[in-house]
């Protein structure tokens, strides 16, 4: 449950995608981001840091988005989240007595202390490396619409009605790039999110050797 109410506004894009175009996803977005902090505040009396940093993130590469009529920077959000936590992370290892993986999860497990060193490293290697990723599948949106910007001399494209504004060439190189576009939601979504819940399984294996009953078990058998 705490993984989709952490997806809440990424879902809740996904599903104005659908129903409108980007921009008006994005401002989805925002205000879910704004909800789901509320909702934290008000309901527990405190606010999630992941949160109110993904908050933080949306609302300036979101508003620059909307401000700018510029899909590229909500297509870069998730590489700066992603990245930037994975530098807090890796900068927890280095500077403090606990890392930051440490800190969040040794009220629910107990666990030897490089292990959580261990732990911590995956994560960090695990964000940047989802960061990058995205970068990864965004880029052939960017280049195709690049190589349209030059082709056709149009800035503002509209993705969502090429057939509106081009023809022939022009319009099956608009309609790989919106395809590029809807690729690239699908792979926010689908994509995130599947690859962090098979990291978690993963993870849960790796750390039931480590915790003190498998211990115990292992050693009695």
């Amino acid at each position: 449950m705490k993984l989709l109410a952490d997806f809440f506004p990424v879902i809740l894009f996904f599903v104005a995608y659908k129903l409108a175009d980007i921009y008006t996803a994005t401002a989805v977005a925002i205000a879910a981001s704004l909800i789901q902090v509320g909702y934290g505040y008000f309901r527990q009396g405190k606010v999630e840091k992941t949160h109110l940093f993904s908050l933080v993130i949306i609302l300036v590469f979101g508003g620059l988005t909307l401000l700018l009529h510029d899909r590229s920077f909500i297509m870069w959000k998730p590489s700066i989240f992603n990245w930037a936590f994975g530098a807090v992370l890796l900068g927890s290892q280095l500077i403090g007595e606990k890392p930051l993986i440490r800190r969040l999860m040794e009220g629910n497990i107990d666990l030897p202390e490089n292990i959580w060193r261990r732990l911590n490293m995956a994560w960090a290697l695990f964000f940047i490396s989802l960061g990058f990723l995205n970068l990864y599948v965004a880029n052939d949106f960017f280049v195709a619409e690049a190589q349209l910007v030059q082709q056709s001399g149009v800035i503002q494209i509209d993705f969502d009605h090429c057939d509106q504004h081009f023809q022939g060439g022009e319009l099956e190189m608009c309609n790989t790039a919106h395809s590029l576009e809807q690729g690239w939601v699908n792979f926010k979504l689908f994509g995130m999110m599947g690859l962090t819940l098979v990291f978690i399984l993963l993870q849960g294996f790796y750390l039931m050797r480590h915790m003190p009953d498998s211990t115990v078990q292992q050693e009695e058998s």
